[in-house]
């Protein structure tokens, strides 16, 4: 099983950033797929969610309406869109994978153990 993480880097607040993820070694269809982020010195913390099809997506209330989660089961590959980026979003941002959908708990639509398959991370900072 791989989870690849793409497209992190530096961008200035109110900038726009779009990282994929792209999996291999297992039923990428049969999965909802996760976006997780962890800054310096906090915990990993919930993003956002799709489900299988894409048709439903999931998010914390920190980035509803600013980031956008989708999914090309085609192409094995789940997206993250984020604009008006803040410098609080400066994180290691991972994707993973659980087959099961998940349920809302403190705002967090997954906790790190509901979650089956972890990418390696990719760095997103946002700075002027």
């Amino acid at each position: 099983v791989q989870l690849q993480a793409s497209g992190g880097g530096l961008v200035q607040p109110g900038g726009s950033l779009r990282v994929s993820c792209a999996a291999s070694g297992f039923s990428f269809r049969s999965y909802y797929m996760s976006w997780f982020r962890q800054a310096p010195g906090k915990e990993r913390e919930f993003v956002a969610a799709i489900s299988w099809s894409g048709g439903s997506t999931y998010y914390a209330d920190s980035v509803k309406g600013r980031f956008t989660i989708s999914r090309d089961n085609a192409k094995n590959t789940v997206y993250l869109q984020m604009i008006s980026l803040k410098p609080d979003d400066t994180a290691v941002y991972y994707c993973a994978a659980a087959n099961r959908p998940g349920t809302y708990r403190s705002g967090a639509y997954y906790a790190s153990n509901d979650m089956d398959y972890w990418g390696k991370g990719t760095q997103v900072t946002v700075s002027s």
